[in-house]
C-alpha cells in the first residue's frame, strides 16, 4: 500500500508529544486561515500567529505547510469514512428505503456541517496526497455500504459492491456540485430530499416484484 510522501507526514504524532490540544490548535487555526484568507495567504507564519504560537513550535509538528494541510485533509476524510461506516451498522438487517435514508442524512450532514471548511478542503484535495486518501477512504465506505446492503430484508443485490459504489456515486455527485459552488439555493435546499429519492428507487429496483 502506497503512503504519503515523507515531505507530507507530520513530524511526530500527537501521542508521542502528548500534545493533542496543540495539534487541535493548529489545525484550528489553518482553517480559519485558509477560509478566510485563502490558499495563498494560509502561511505556516501565520497559522502560528493564529494558533497563538511559534513558527518554531508548530515545525516541531510538522516540517512544512503542505504537510499541515495534508493531515488535515486525512483527518476529515476519515472523520466522513466513519461517520458512513457508523450509519451502515445502524441500517443492518432493515429494508432498503430505510438504508436509502440513512446513508444519505448521514453522509450529507457530515459533508455539509461546515460549508467554508469542506469547500476549501474540496478545492485542496486534488493535492498533497488528496487523490490517494479519498481513494482509500472511499474503498472503506463502498465496504460498509456494501455489507449493509447485503443485509436488506427486502432485496437481493448480485453485486454488493457494485450497487454500493454506484449509491455513494450517486450521493456525492449533488454534494460536490455545490462545494464547487455550482449549486443554486434551491438546488441546496432540496439537495437532502431529492437525493433520498433517488438512491431509494435505485436501491428498490432490487426488491423482488
Amino acid at each position: 500500500m502506497r503512503t504519503l510522501k515523507t515531505s507530507l507526514k507530520p513530524r511526530k504524532s500527537a501521542v508521542q508529544a502528548r500534545s493533542t490540544a496543540t495539534v487541535e490548535a493548529l489545525h484550528t487555526a489553518t482553517l480559519q486561515v485558509l477560509t478566510q484568507q485563502g490558499l495563498l495567504r494560509c502561511t505556516t507564519t501565520r497559522v502560528a500567529e493564529r494558533a497563538g504560537m511559534s513558527v518554531g513550535s508548530l515545525y516541531q509538528y510538522y516540517p512544512n505547510r503542505d504537510a499541515l494541510l495534508a493531515a488535515i485533509l486525512e483527518k476529515r476524510l476519515t472523520t466522513v469514512t466513519e461517520t458512513v461506516e457508523q450509519a451502515c451498522l445502524r441500517q443492518h438487517g432493515r429494508p432498503v428505503a430505510h438504508m436509502a435514508s440513512g446513508l444519505v442524512s448521514a453522509l450529507l450532514t457530515i459533508k455539509l456541517q461546515d460549508p467554508p471548511a469542506s469547500k476549501a478542503l474540496y478545492a485542496i484535495a486534488a493535492e498533497r496526497g488528496g487523490a490517494e486518501l479519498v481513494a482509500r477512504n472511499n474503498r472503506r465506505m463502498v465496504d460498509a455500504i456494501a455489507q449493509m446492503l447485503a443485509s436488506a430484508t427486502d432485496a437481493q443485490f448480485e453485486d454488493p459492491s457494485l450497487t454500493a459504489a454506484i449509491a455513494l456515486s450517486a450521493i456525492v455527485g449533488p454534494v460536490r456540485t455545490l462545494l464547487e459552488g455550482n449549486g443554486s439555493p434551491a438546488f441546496e435546499a432540496g439537495i437532502e430530499q431529492q437525493t433520498t429519492l433517488l438512491l431509494k428507487a435505485y436501491l428498490q429496483a432490487h426488491c423482488p416484484q
